[in-house]
């Protein structure tokens, strides 16, 4: 699997595991719904760590327990 779609694994899963919407989200974490949606339907590359840091916070996680996920066992670089 690649990084960048881990990542975008990760944030819908932990997002569906709070029943978070994409919208609440975005309001919980200040990122901007246009750019949180870009990246979750594919439309941008991996976000920087600094806006992924911001939607950890927006679903109540450290940055370090988001990336201690099965997903990140074989990534492959993007």
């Amino acid at each position: 699997m690649q990084l960048s779609e881990a990542v975008r694994q990760r944030i819908i899963n932990l997002a569906e595991e709070r029943s978070i919407t994409l919208h609440k989200l975005s309001l919980e974490s200040g990122i901007s719904y246009f750019t949180l949606s870009s990246f979750i339907n594919g439309k941008s590359q991996s976000p920087k760590l600094v806006t992924l840091l911001h939607i950890c916070e927006g679903l109540g996680i450290e940055l370090n327990d988001f990336f201690t996920d099965k997903l990140f066992k074989d990534v492959e670089e993007d």
